[in-house]
């Protein structure tokens, strides 16, 4: 039976489908302090399982996870040190001390420094006034070399270790609430790439299309848009982060598109592929042997077996189908997936490598993509996490290379 003309791809266009579009993140909530208060606890119990007197949160996603922080870096030293009791001290430059503190969610004295000093110096007060100034010192993992450096040389009494057990500890496991933010973030993202799809037609650009993305986010409740974008066409699509010099689409072309919004500070990130026109036998082959990658190893997931159980189950039936072997194209160059929270990618990851046992609460791409040099590539990724009676979709995957967005179905 000959195949059809995809299913809800093309025949209208941007002013019409942004029309129809709306809010649907009014009524989504914030984390709340209650929350963050929770978080600190936990990292409290965690610090003192490890035997760390405190751990240095710089500004980013470490700081705002457990404060509700939400600041800038920059060459300046922003930042906290959570001690093992629960106790915060930030450090600020002085002239931004009247800004931070409408931005500081958990309370906790801040200790200035002028430009002319060394803050590395006003850290190593702080250490000395809560006694801790000889105790083992937790460094965010994420903190750039000059502040870790800055750190160790004004304070080279203390031990120094990865925060990692800690912010990981704490992170990899995400609440209800991160849950549902996730879960609003995926729903308002899988409706931008339906509308995408539908304004689909001859000539138009990449560019073209990632703006009408980024509207359609903003328009459905988004309110920065486009975390980021990726629009590909024909071969480009072999590519997993794109070209230098994208194509325009022509007639028939295999289409990949991988998009994801913020909400609240949580992440979504979903990828489909399809066909702009009538698919070839050709792309339907390899369209249903990604979209049975991802199914295996979205039934790989099973509570308490290593994450890179996944990524080895997905690989394998690639494997078995004549792809790679390993990372070799044509097959899957990447990882499976990868974690997503506050961070688009985080720990832990779907990779052989990574025995991090699957607990409840993780959260995961699933976009084991199968790239083919020179002729196009196929990237379905949708995202799940860990529940106690095992995986849950976020999203659900694509149905068909013919109806990839279930109209049909």
């Amino acid at each position: 039976m000959p195949l059809k003309r995809t299913v809800g791809v093309g025949g209208s266009n941007s002013k019409t489908e942004l029309m129809k579009l709306s809010n649907m993140s009014s009524d989504i909530k914030p984390i709340s302090v209650d929350e963050y208060r929770l978080r600190i606890e936990k990292a409290c119990n965690l610090m003192q399982e490890h035997k760390i007197a405190a751990i240095y949160l710089n500004v980013g996603t470490n700081l705002l996870y457990f404060t509700g922080t939400k600041w800038g870096a920059s060459e300046r030293m922003v930042g906290a040190l959570l001690t093992s009791n629960g106790e915060l001290q930030y450090i600020a430059p002085n002239f931004e001390i009247s800004t931070l503190n409408g931005y500081v969610v958990i309370n906790g004295n801040i200790n200035g420094w002028e430009e002319h000093e060394n803050p590395y110096e006003v850290f190593n007060d702080v250490l000395i006034r809560l006694n801790i100034e000889s105790s083992v010192i937790g460094i965010d993992e994420s903190c750039p070399f000059f502040i870790s450096e800055g750190i160790r040389e004004a304070s080279p009494q203390a031990s120094y270790v990865n925060a990692k057990p800690i912010t990981a500890g704490c992170r990899m496991r995400k609440s209800s609430a991160e849950i549902q933010l996730m879960q609003r973030a995926k729903d308002i993202t899988l409706e931008v790439h339906k509308a995408a799809a539908r304004i689909l037609t001859v000539g138009i650009t990449t560019t073209e299309v990632s703006e009408f993305i980024h509207k359609a986010h903003i328009k459905l409740g988004a309110p920065k848009g486009s975390y980021f974008c990726i629009v590909l066409f024909g071969e480009d699509t072999a590519y997993p982060h794109g070209v230098s010099n994208p194509k325009a689409l022509e007639e028939n072309d295999m289409v990949l598109i991988d998009t994801g919004c913020q909400l609240h500070g949580y992440n979504s990130d979903i990828t489909r592929s399809y066909v702009f026109g009538v698919p070839s036998e050709r792309d339907k082959e390899v369209w249903d042997q990604e979209k049975m990658s991802q199914a295996i190893g979205f039934n790989a997931a099973k509570l308490g077996a290593p994450c890179g159980s996944v990524d080895d189950a997905a690989r394998g039936y690639l494997i078995s189908q004549g792809y790679g072997p390993g990372y070799q194209t044509p097959g899957l160059a990447h990882r499976t997936g990868h974690g997503i929270g506050l961070d688009i990618h985080e720990w832990p990851y779907l990779v052989s490598s990574d025995n991090t046992p699957l607990d409840v609460g993780m959260c995961f791409s699933n976009e084991p993509m199968i790239s083919i040099p020179g002729e196009f590539g196929i990237r379905l990724e949708d995202h799940f996490y860990m529940t106690n009676h095992g995986p849950k979709w976020f999203t659900t995957p694509s149905h068909s290379i013919e109806d990839p967005f279930g109209y049909e179905a």
